[in-house]
């Protein structure tokens, strides 16, 4: 797991790595950015931590964990602390309390660094706009965003794109491009294998070391194409229909590709939740999913939404069902919603 190294005597955290070399008892030791920052410390300008893949603590009880995924999902884009809490069924004030105790940030806290972190990304690595950083980073307004960026990095958003490096900046000739950084112990050929396995014909692909899927963004399509970028990172070049809220579509891929725990995802619980009991995907996606026309690669259609199945019979339906009214529930591991579906439509 990374950890982050802050020192008391310059106020800056560092990643692992860093050439920094302080005395070790003006060092204290945090496992997340954003519990640096709370705790009054700014990124390094040298190694920027920002670029670096975060994990919460292995040891953070699960509650934390999922709340933690509706964060990274986007509930605190446009609600509050309560919405947390409501859909866990615990107040504000205990979902604060966890993780003040496990985490050392705010819910609200831990949102903006991620925010902020991703925009970040986008400054260097891009050349979208200001305004479309902002929105694409899951920021509600232009004046958030500065005053996140500020508080985070002690700088507004037009310095910190001044600042970039001549490297940073990915040239694409299609798509938004992005690195995706991992740690060292990351094996993308074996995940690319893993995908191959698995993969749902029409809707997932791998073809010459690159990983290719269909994704649906508020009914309209778009694609993802996922592969290797250099020693510490993957590159995603994202095919979408719109920016906003890119930062939620990254974090997903990232989670697919198992960046975070070493083992390969899914996009969405109801895609592992209808291959764990149909008898044959791939016709489910002929007949339901959203016909996608030139994108080659073997790539056709995008995933069924919920709805469309919900007129299968059998598990399928009762899966679809089960989305539709809550009972699959997006925070919950797949592994274990499948189990329980599976057993429940028998």
């Amino acid at each position: 797991m990374t950890t982050y190294s802050a020192v008391r005597t310059t106020g800056i955290y560092c990643r692992p790595g860093c050439g920094a070399k302080p005395l070790a008892e003006n060092v204290r030791t945090f496992e997340l950015a954003a519990t640096a920052e709370a705790a009054g410390y700014r990124a390094c300008l040298r190694c920027r931590p920002y670029r670096v893949a975060g994990a919460v603590p292995e040891d953070a009880p699960e509650l934390v964990c999922r709340a933690v995924q509706l964060i990274i999902d986007g509930v605190l884009d446009e609600a509050t602390e309560d919405a947390v809490g409501a859909q866990l069924g615990i107040s504000a004030r205990h979902l604060r309390r966890l993780f003040a105790d496990h985490l050392g940030v705010t819910p609200d806290g831990f949102a903006r660094s991620r925010r902020a972190h991703f925009a970040r990304r986008l400054l260097d690595d891009t050349d979208l706009g200001i305004a479309q950083v902002a929105f694409a980073s899951g920021f509600g307004s232009l004046r958030q965003f500065n005053r996140a960026m500020r508080e985070v990095f002690r700088a507004a958003p037009s310095d910190l794109r001044a600042r970039r490096r001549k490297a940073d900046r990915l040239v694409a000739d299609g798509g938004l491009v992005l690195r995706m950084p991992f740690e060292p112990s990351y094996d993308w050929p074996a995940m690319l294998d893993a995908l191959r396995v698995s993969a749902v014909p029409g809707v997932e692909s791998v073809v010459d070391g690159v990983y290719r899927r269909t994704i649906v963004l508020d009914g309209d399509p778009g694609m993802l194409e996922i592969g290797p970028g250099g020693d510490d990172h993957l590159l995603l070049r994202a095919h979408l229909p719109y920016w906003e809220g890119v930062i939620h579509v990254v974090e997903r891929a990232a989670r697919l590709v198992g960046i975070d725990r070493g083992s390969p995802g899914v996009w969405t619980p109801l895609e592992v939740a209808v291959a764990a009991v149909a008898d044959d995907v791939a016709e489910l996606v002929r007949r339901h999913g959203t016909p996608v026309a030139g994108l080659g690669f073997g790539l056709t259609h995008a995933f069924p939404a919920a709805e469309a199945l919900v007129g299968e019979p059998g598990p399928v339906g009762e899966v679809a069902r089960a989305v539709l009214d809550g009972r699959l529930r997006t925070d919950e591991l797949p592994a274990s919603a499948v189990r329980r579906l599976s057993a429940a439509s028998r």
